[in-house]
């Protein structure tokens, strides 16, 4: 009877507008569009729009003598491939050299790989690396220093306009989605809807392109990987799962259970996705408060909130302690060898970063106890009632053991995806999401659900949420809004001193940890990377700085633990229907300053005392 009193969906899904409220963003919408453009977006504007055609005339000037008009088809190939590797950071001959027609697709660069090979060739043949660099620093200077909106003309002029006008429309984006979200005065799925209606009717991108941003890989991740919790909830794996991990515990409080939640899924969030590691979990700490219920406490919000927030949490903080834990970490480690040469190990890399983790396990496993306050404090009857109902259901049965071997399955594909694409052994590379939906259909193949099983059981309304929250990234990332808003911080941060030394590094991870709950971790610590490693290598140049910069910015770019739409645990977590976007703010606001605070001091202290290869100290 307990249990059933507390299967309630999302009490956010049954509000209506309240108008009174949404009447705020709305008008702070309207009024960012209407303002005059400042210069530093028109700057910026400037360089995403006119930028990579300037670019690409010059290297072919520079290379060929000519203008890009006039090139054979390789030599504008040379070009494009050249400029996006500026784009990127990527300055180096040898970084250039390993591009291939595959990386030409991807960046929307049309070449064949006889074209790619031929201007690999021609790059290797009749240039030193010293020149390739050259061109390259020249390019840069270009796009940055030397390309002003002023003396534009004609076309060029009016697409700087287009470009200063989609940033504008980003910046306002984000003051309308973040007052939604914090405030839910329009429903959350709402929200996402209302990201893809905005830029369609403002022109920043088309009809077409708005309904590919939604399905991305990420968002079919988000949506397979519900429906396999879905599938593990059904068959009652999950029970037996949360048995074998809870049943040594002498006493089963939740205390106890929330600090084994990040003994065991922090330190695999560093090599597994956290992705993975949610919907794993998620099943397994909604069982165990639907179980701890009884007829005296028919139900404990707080409980649900607190088990919930520890495994979105124990996710988030894992990411940092090695390359794997996420795509931001290599970004950075590719930043720093392409823009400085310096090289940070696999193992040099955990060996610097898992102390961070080691130490916000303890650090975040007492914020969580001690901001929820739940009635219940001993999962005691939960365990007992589990082990009746295992014992009901006596050996693994058929449909149990298909839903672990299809799991299984899954998570080796998740695991093995990437590598065996590259090695050449899958001709194509599926990606997590793809494997995640196959795996639900293969439920559905095995007899193991139906879809009304799907259709009732798996909070759609989440899917959309998170669907909302890739586009929004995308366009932030995509129209130079993320790094505008990154180089104006930065800018006016100079003047008082924080553009060198820790207080530089503090503005970079502080700037990198806000932009991360408004986008994907990747993107975020793309945009600010550039900018900080740049003015790290002009005030300390050829020192420690330089690879710490690199890593603390990937750590910061993990501090996604505000917002909803922060990272996919936060989205998977909130599909059980307890939380609501303020309990997010309630932990993850203290987490963030005391986590931007313990990587300054790791820095300062164990990083600086170690050191780094041969370089001198900063």
């Amino acid at each position: 009877m307990a249990q059933a009193k507390s299967e309630k969906k999302a009490t956010g899904y049954d509000k209506y507008v309240n108008w009174k409220l949404f009447i705020i963003p709305v008008i702070l919408f309207a009024a960012i569009l209407v303002m005059p453009t400042p210069d530093g977006m028109k700057r910026v504007g400037t360089q995403y729009s006119v930028g990579p055609k300037i670019v690409v005339d010059f290297i072919c000037n520079e290379l060929f003598q000519q203008n890009s008009s006039d090139v054979e088809q390789w030599q504008m190939v040379t070009a494009q491939m050249m400029e996006r590797n500026m784009r990127m950071g990527a300055l180096t001959q040898d970084r250039f050299l390993k591009r291939n027609a595959k990386w030409c697709k991807k960046y929307k660069i049309q070449a064949s790989s006889t074209n790619v090979d031929r201007a690999k060739e021609f790059v290797k043949s009749t240039m030193s690396p010293e020149q390739f660099n050259s061109i390259m620093k020249a390019s840069f200077d270009l796009r940055i220093k030397k390309l002003k909106y002023d003396e534009l003309k004609g076309s060029d002029k009016k697409s700087a306009d287009k470009g200063a006008w989609h940033i504008k429309v980003a910046i306002a984006m984000v003051v309308f989605v973040v007052f939604c979200f914090m405030t839910e005065c329009i429903p959350l799925p709402g929200v996402a809807f209302c990201i893809g209606l905005i830029l369609v009717f403002t022109g920043v991108v088309t009809r077409k392109q708005v309904a590919m941003y939604y399905w991305s890989d990420a968002c079919w991740f988000i949506m397979g990987s519900l429906m396999f919790a879905a599938a593990f909830v059904k068959t009652g794996v999950d029970k037996r799962m949360c048995m074998m991990m809870f049943k040594k515990l002498a006493v089963p409080n939740v205390r106890w259970i929330t600090l084994i939640f990040f003994l065991i899924i922090t330190p695999l969030a560093a090599f597994i996705s956290d992705h993975a590691l949610a919907a794993m979990f998620l099943p397994i700490g909604m069982l165990l408060y639907q179980n701890s219920l009884t007829d005296e406490i028919p139900e404990d919000k707080e409980l649900a909130k607190m088990l919930m927030i520890a495994i979105a949490m124990a996710c988030n903080i894992g990411g940092p302690g090695a390359p794997s834990g996420g795509a931001r970490n290599v970004i950075m480690m590719t930043y720093l060898t392409d823009m400085f040469g310096f090289d940070i190990g696999y193992f040099q890399w955990v060996t610097y970063c898992f102390p961070f983790i080691i130490i916000m396990i303890p650090i975040t496993w007492i914020a969580v106890n001690t901001l929820f306050k739940p009635r219940i404090k001993s999962l005691a009857p939960a365990m007992q009632h589990l082990e009746a109902e295992i014992g009901k259901m006596g050996k693994w049965n058929r449909n149990q053991i298909w839903a672990v071997i299809i799991f299984v399955v899954m998570v080796w594909g998740w695991f093995t995806e990437k590598i065996f694409y590259n090695m050449g052994i899958y001709p194509v590379r599926l990606g997590i999401g793809v494997i995640a939906v196959a795996g639900a259909v293969a439920y559905l193949l095995a007899g193991v659900v139906n879809w009304r099983d799907y259709h009732e059981k798996v909070d759609w309304g989440v899917v959309w949420l998170y669907a909302g929250a890739i586009i929004f990234g995308r366009t932030l990332d995509s129209t130079g809004a993320a790094y505008y808003l990154a180089d104006s911080v930065v800018s006016f941060l100079a003047p008082f001193g924080m553009d060198h030394g820790l207080p530089l590094m503090l503005t970079s991870n502080g700037l990198t940890a806000v932009l991360t709950n408004l986008m994907a971790d990747g993107p975020a610590a793309a945009a600010v990377g550039p900018i900080c490693l740049n003015m790290a290598g002009i005030v300390h140049p050829g020192t420690t700085f330089l690879p710490f910069m690199a890593m603390s910015t990937a750590v910061a770019s993990s501090f996604a633990y505000c917002l909803i739409i922060g990272t996919p645990p936060n989205a998977i977590v909130y599909a059980s229907g307890y939380l609501e976007p303020k309990d997010y703010l309630r932990v993850g606001v203290p987490m963030w300053f005391i986590a931007n605070i313990v990587i300054i001091l790791v820095t300062a202290v164990y990083w600086s005392w170690r050191g780094f290869g041969a370089l001198p100290g900063f």
